[in-house]
């Protein structure tokens, strides 16, 4: 994530008020394990326990969508995004789609 650029998923900054709202911010990412890891985890699945190639796929995806979704704000003008939330879906076997969704506002410290 940028430094500096508050994301949250509350409704509201400490000490920060809302000044704009200037809508919805996203980042989108669709995901491939890849043939020779989706094996892997495949065999590894058949077991009970955490199948970390997922795992790993999945937290990856989560911070790049992040990143994309602030890059998203940036160019509407915002310096905060408020009610941040993930969504993820399945398209076909092998690929996942991760997206990052928020409001991006412009926010000043009260007072």
């Amino acid at each position: 994530m940028s430094v500096g650029f508050p994301v949250t998923t509350g409704f509201e900054l400490q000490g920060m008020t809302v000044q704009q709202n200037l809508g919805v911010a996203f980042g989108l990412v669709v995901r491939s394990m890849g043939v020779i890891k989706g094996i892997g985890a495949g065999f590894k699945a058949l077991r009970q326990g955490e199948v970390s190639e997922y795992t790993e796929l999945l937290e990856d995806s989560r911070r790049h969508a992040i990143d994309r979704m602030i890059e998203n704000a940036k160019l509407l003008g915002a310096n905060a995004i408020i009610a941040m939330r993930f969504d993820s879906s399945e398209i076909g076997q092998q690929l996942t789609e991760i997206v990052a969704y928020g409001t991006a506002v412009v926010v000043a410290p009260r007072g």
